[in-house]
């Protein structure tokens, strides 16, 4: 659950942070701005007040309506500075003058936070404290009054006490509320994530019975969810329990095939005859031949479970092609088709049944060989033909099991066919035999799964 679930929260309460953080500096923009609106009212009121005095000085033409400016350190203050002369200030500032940088020109009103009363001796007159520890916010602004050359610095300074209480409550709430909320989504995940991943949990049980053979498949109902995956859990235990079947079968016909020429073996070493050595090497080829026909189908089998085998079918006819020219050179060899098919097989097992079928018909057929490639019905069809005489139709069935030969005169075991036949039907392919209509020999009709 943990890892599942652990990623999911941490970035859910990275977003829920971000949000109230947003959120927040949203909030204290809006009500900064409006405190700020009434600082900016305050210093407009003051500069519609000023006038010159007789020495060009700046002074006061009305009282100011805020009785706050009247009472020492009340925390709201003005001033007016120009170069020149003395600073004009509001009685609350008492003894201290408000920080005035003329180095720039504050034409429109300029707001910011100061500082400079932090280390003051002076305790001024708080409801919450001791002003002179709190910071102020500033409004000032640059004018030149009619008839005065002097640039006057008129500020407005109140202590951000007010500000603050504004502010702290919606603050508080946030906290509490993206808090809360934030605990909510850590429970909600975790409950999503346990209820969510029961399922799983008895898929994991069910896997657990079945590999100590206390059930053979999953059974009982299953989220839709999740049905596809007990549904392939199921086909893949179905399939792995037909490998195992068909590997103990495939070991029980070899111990029987190797049985019997055993038996003669040891027989004809008992029995003390003269041709011992010959029967020993007859018997020992056909054993020889019986276990390189379950070989080529246990590999088969093997590769036949790795759904990403794939073999383009004409570079592998090309390749059987000048193999079995070299081996054959009198015999005439002719390929066609399309050039473009892949089929579902391994190349190694495509190579081993092209080159079967056609060393056969190289061998037994008459001199001609014509292989062709097509597709037929989703499937890629091959179809390797002859000149020789063929096989009698009762015959073509019984001629694909193992060690069944028409011509006993020949040498070999009658294994090929049989090993092309199993192999093919391993890839859920056919094998067929037919009569040539174009060279009148046998045509041997390979079909194997076209890969997608």
């Amino acid at each position: 659950m943990m890892l599942i679930s652990t990623p999911l929260i941490a970035f859910l309460l990275f977003l829920l942070l971000d949000g109230g953080l947003l959120l927040n500096q949203t909030l204290t923009a809006s009500v900064t701005h409006s405190y700020d609106e009434q600082l900016a009212s305050l210093l407009n009121s003051i500069i519609t007040s000023a006038e010159l005095g007789p020495n060009g000085e700046v002074i006061n033409n009305r009282e100011l309506a805020d009785q706050r400016f009247s009472e020492p350190n009340s925390g709201v203050y003005w001033q007016v500075t120009g170069k020149g002369y003395e600073p004009y200030k509001s009685r609350s500032l008492w003894d201290r003058t408000l920080r005035s940088d003329q180095s720039h020109d504050d034409r429109e009103i300029h707001f910011y936070d100061s500082d400079e009363f932090a280390g003051s001796t002076v305790v001024l007159k708080s409801e919450t404290g001791d002003l002179s520890k709190q910071a102020l916010r500033v409004a000032e602004r640059d004018v030149t009054l009619p008839g005065s050359p002097v640039r006057w610095r008129f500020q407005i300074a109140q202590s951000r006490e007010t500000l603050n209480k504004q502010l702290t409550p919606i603050q508080d709430t946030l906290f509490q509320y993206f808090a809360k909320l934030g605990l909510a989504v850590v429970v909600m995940v975790g409950l999503q994530t346990w209820f969510g991943l029961l399922p799983l949990r008895k898929v994991r049980s069910a896997i657990q019975r079945m590999r100590t053979g206390k059930s053979r498949c999953f059974e009982g109902r299953t989220p839709s969810e999740i049905s596809p995956l007990v549904e392939e859990l199921n086909i893949l235990v179905d399939h792995n329990d037909r490998q195992a079947e068909e590997a103990r079968r495939h070991a029980g016909n070899l111990a029987h095939a190797l049985k019997t020429p055993l038996s003669v073996v040891v027989n004809a070493a008992a029995a003390g005859q003269n041709d011992l050595a010959a029967t020993v090497l007859t018997e020992a080829h056909k054993m020889s031949r019986q276990i390189d026909h379950h070989l080529t189908r246990s590999r088969a089998v093997g590769r036949r479970v790795t759904a990403r085998c794939r073999a383009q079918v004409w570079p592998s006819i090309e390749a059987v092609e000048r193999a079995v020219a070299q081996l054959y050179p009198g015999v005439r060899i002719d390929v066609d088709g399309q050039k473009d098919l892949i089929a579902h097989i391994e190349r190694q097992d495509l190579d081993d049944l092209l080159g079967n079928l056609v060393e056969n018909a190289a061998q037994y057929g008459g001199g001609s060989v014509f292989i062709t490639a097509g597709v037929q019905a989703g499937f890629v069809e091959i179809s390797v033909e002859d000149s020789g005489a063929g096989i009698p139709k009762a015959d073509r069935v019984r001629i694909l099991d193992r060690g069944v030969r028409l011509d006993s005169s020949k040498q070999g075991s009658g294994m090929g066919l049989s090993i092309v036949r199993d192999v093919v039907e391993i890839y859920g392919g056919t094998v067929n035999l037919e009569e040539s209509e174009d060279l009148g020999g046998l045509l041997v009709l390979l079909r194997l799964p076209m890969a997608s």
